[in-house]
């Protein structure tokens, strides 16, 4: 059993991402690994989220930033220079999502600053967001990754991305700038290296030590393919299909939006996007849905029978548009 750390040299956001997976396909289920990066210049979106709709992707364009889908659940944020990014990686047995938070608030605290956890993603200061997160889980290994805002440019984060105005009347701000603050307004001396340093600190006040993970050439190599993934067209953007009906909606647990393919009146196919934490969550709605009819009752029978209460929400949505 062993803790390792390990700080991404390279400020792409593909290379980042590609290793970050790769680190939850291959650690060991009895290791730790706290992995860091720094990704200089892009838009991060969830694994289901419709980048057409979420992002501005001419601006980005325009402004060389990367587009990057990450393989968890939940919503589009913009990363600078001015954003730590940091991964917990270990099997089920050591894995703890409290524990592990509460590293990154001793870290933050370390600094004078005052922060609490704010339900299960979220890290606030000053009552404002300064860090998010989601998870992942495959085989034995689960992984919890999120971001620290430090002196993130705040202003481009708006240029590029698209909010769902729903989402932010919920939580009462008219902005996603409103919602947000960074690190350097209550500690203007903070940097990068100093946060990195104090997150390992803490850490290691929690875990007991830990060492620098070296990858080997064999490693480098491996890390390869996903950042092919990564930078690949399909991965990122892939095609928003032709559709006959859209329906899109919020809940307090995130938006679904609903592309509906019709043949004869029934559901030849339908595709799902959606912010929602749950990665799973977006293929059972398009397979309880696939082939059956378009009438509101069929398609909330669908999807009620699950039992599941997000996709319970879903039906009653349906329902109500009286198809």
């Amino acid at each position: 059993m062993a803790n390792y750390w390990y700080f991404s040299p390279t400020g792409d956001g593909w290379d980042n991402l590609a290793q970050d997976e790769w680190f939850l396909d291959h650690l060991k289920p009895e290791d730790f690994m706290l992995y860091f990066y720094v990704n200089a210049n892009a838009v991060i979106i969830g694994k289901n989220q419709n980048p057409w709709r979420e992002c501005s992707l001419d601006a980005m364009e325009r402004d060389g930033v990367q587009l990057v889908r990450r393989i968890t659940g939940g919503g589009a944020v913009f990363h600078d220079q001015g954003n730590l990014n940091f991964s917990f990686i270990t099997g089920q047995d050591r894995y703890d999502l409290e524990a592990q938070q509460e590293i990154i608030l001793q870290a933050v605290r370390s600094f004078g600053i005052p922060c609490e956890r704010s339900g299960r993603n979220d890290l606030l200061a000053g009552g404002k967001k300064f860090s998010g997160c989601a998870f992942a889980g495959r085989g034995p290994l689960r992984q919890h990754h999120g971001t620290l805002l430090l002196s993130a440019d705040l202003g481009r984060l708006q240029r590029y991305l698209n909010p769902d105005p729903r989402k932010l009347q919920a939580k009462g701000v008219a902005s996603v700038r409103a919602r947000v603050t960074n690190l350097c307004a209550f500690a203007p001396q903070l940097t990068t290296q100093a946060m990195e340093a104090a997150v390992r600190a803490a850490a290691e006040a929690a875990m007991g030590p830990f060492e620098p993970f070296v990858p080997t050439p064999e490693v480098v190599a491996q890390w390869a393919p996903y950042r092919e993934k990564q930078a690949s067209w399909d991965w990122r953007l892939g095609k928003t299909p032709d559709f006959d009906l859209s329906l899109s909606t919020r809940f307090p647990w995130g938006g679904v939006e609903l592309l509906f393919t019709l043949k004869h009146v029934t559901v030849a196919s339908v595709a799902v996007y959606s912010d929602a934490m749950d990665t799973e969550l977006t293929q059972a709605i398009a397979t309880r849905l696939t082939g059956c009819p378009l009438n509101s009752r069929a398609l909330h029978d669908a999807l009620a029978a699950a039992d599941n209460p997000q996709l319970q929400d879903v039906a009653d949505f349906l329902l109500e548009q009286r198809l």
